[in-house]
This record gives C-alpha cells, structure tokens and sequence, in this order.
C-alpha cells in the first residue's frame, strides 16, 4: 500500500515533496517522491492524504488514560501493577516501596509478576520513583537482569543520586520539569542519558537550548493529565517551547527541525526504539509504519508544522486509526 502526500516529513532524512510511503503490513518498504515509488513497486492501493505525513510523535512520558492524537507511542506509567500493559511503546510498573522491608515483603515479587506476565507486543519498563537507595539500587540490579528500560523523575532524584545506585545509563531515560545545571546535564550526557522534558508550566527555554547546545539527547513528553500538552502531545509542546523562544527574542539556530526532532526521534530513543528492524519515529526501510498527517502546508515544512496544524489522520503498525 502506498500513503502519499504532498509533503512527507520523514525526520532521518530531509523532506520530499509530492512525497509517498510504501508500506506492507506493518512495515516502511520505501520512502521517496511519489512518482518513483509507483513506477519501482507494485502497489495495490494508494491512500491520498492532503497535508503533510510525518513520522509518528513519541510521547516520552505519560499518565493520561489515552494518548494525544497523533502521537504513535509513548511512554506510560502504570501506577497498579495489576493493570495490564496497553500501550504502543513501554509500559513502566512503577516502584514507590518507602523502606527495603516494604520492597522485600511486598512490592518486589509483585513487580517480577508484572514483568513476566505482560503479553507481545507490549514492551514493559520500571519506573523508579522510590527514594529510598537501597530499593533504587536493587531496582536497577533487577532492570539489567530482566534487560529492561528504565524511567527516572529528575524532580524526585537528582543525577548524581541516580548515578550512585547504578540508575543512569543508555537503558534510563529521565523526566524533568526543573532546570538542571551544567553539571548535571553533563552527567547525564556522559551516560547517554536521554532527558525528557515534561514541564507543569511554561517551558524552561534556557535550559532547552542549553541542553540542545550541549548535546544531550532530548526528548519530550507530556507528563501529567492536567496540562496543557496531555491534549497536544509532544508536538504541542515544541510549539510552545519555539513560541516562548520567540517571545524571549532568542536566536537558535535550526530550532525548528531540533524540536521536531526532539518529538518523534527523540522519544524513539528515550524508550529504546530508535534503531534497527521495527524502529519508531523515523520513517525509513525497515521502520514501523508509524506516522501522522497534519493539515500543515509551506515552504518551510517544520515551521510549519510548529505552527499547530490540526491532525488529520493516524497510522499505526500500517493500520489507520
């Protein structure tokens, strides 16, 4: 089947206009000029959409019963470990025990049961929320025995407390709502460490471009369900995040494509599917057929996506929802 637009926006790769995706099942096979694409495959069935097609929106953190529309997955935290795992993406079974006794005698073979007993193709995570060190270090032991990924809440721990029990890592991903200083974010750069900002409020600007500047890898996510992004999802964030820079009357260059970047590929990594066979937020050979469709039309395809076009269609693992 072949999703056509006249813009597609795969965000690995710079935008192609009168572009198209060539899916079987839930698969990308190809992505290019339309044209091309219909003269080297077989397709059987072409879904014309107007706007633009973009590759889907990761949601790097969540706790809102149901994601924002068009976002493709995310990131969301189980708060009772006897509900299932129902979301594309991760599914993190949060650990809250105050004392070791409390994780020892109760919490812990609960969690292990979460774990063992959630069902393909649902991904299930540990979000490690306790503040007492000795669960925190047992929680990661437990994380890389069961090779599982790990959510931190920045706003609970700093870095360093995080480092010392074993926590940060290229299988962690952080949320946070505070400005971290130069030394954490340099911490967390050095152990490949994604940052999901998921602000309460107006978005810390100065600390997205420090963190951009710097290089940390940046996610977004949309964090409590009484905020404004838990409607907009990681993409009405970036609008917001570019709108408050404009206000400020900052210059950063390529901020556009960066936060873009920051929504979809971004939160791919944050839950450790930005690569390989069945990857997410990118669209590309291999990838899952994860994206949206806005109504965004201009010469400047991520301005114009970050100027709030409305959603028009979904697509995900191939399926139109």
């Amino acid at each position: 089947m072949l999703h056509s637009a006249p813009l597609v926006l795969p965000v690995c790769d710079e935008p192609i206009r009168d572009g198209a995706v060539v899916i079987r099942g839930d698969r990308v096979l190809q992505v290019g000029v339309r044209g091309e694409l219909l003269s080297c495959f077989p397709v059987t069935e072409e879904r014309r959409w107007p706007g633009m097609i973009v590759a889907g929106p990761v949601d790097a953190c969540s706790v809102a019963p149901s994601a924002a529309l068009g976002v493709t997955a995310r990131a969301s935290v189980m708060a009772d470990v006897a509900d299932p795992a129902m979301t594309r993406g991760i599914t993190y079974v949060e650990v809250r025990a105050a004392s070791e006794e409390e994780w020892e005698e109760r919490e812990r073979d609960a969690v292990i049961t979460a774990i063992r007993e959630v069902e393909r193709p649902y991904a299930v995570g540990i979000a490690a929320r306790t503040r007492n060190p000795h669960v925190l270090e047992d929680v990661a032991v437990l994380a890389r025995t069961f090779g599982l990924r790990l959510l931190a809440d920045l706003d609970r721990h700093s870095p360093t407390e995080l480092d010392e029990a074993g926590v940060l890592g290229p299988l962690c991903h952080v949320i946070c709502s505070r400005p971290l200083d130069p030394g954490e974010r340099k911490l967390l750069r050095l152990r490949e460490t994604v940052v999901a900002l998921c602000p309460s409020e107006t978005p810390p600007v100065t600390d997205v471009l420090a963190l951009l500047d710097e290089g940390n890898p940046l996610a977004l996510g949309t964090g409590t369900t009484d905020s404004e992004a838990a409607d907009t999802g990681p993409l009405g964030l970036a609008t917001a995040i570019r709108r408050h820079v404009r206000e400020l009357g900052l210059r950063a260059r390529g901020l556009d494509r960066r936060l873009v970047e920051a929504a979809t590929m971004g939160g791919a990594r944050a839950l450790g599917m930005d690569r390989g066979p069945g990857r997410i937020g990118s669209l590309g050979p291999g990838a899952r057929a994860d994206f949206a469709v806005f109504d965004a039309r201009g010469r400047y395809p991520y301005a114009a996506l970050l100027g709030g076009p409305p959603c028009i269609g979904t697509v995900v693992g191939g399926v139109e929802r």
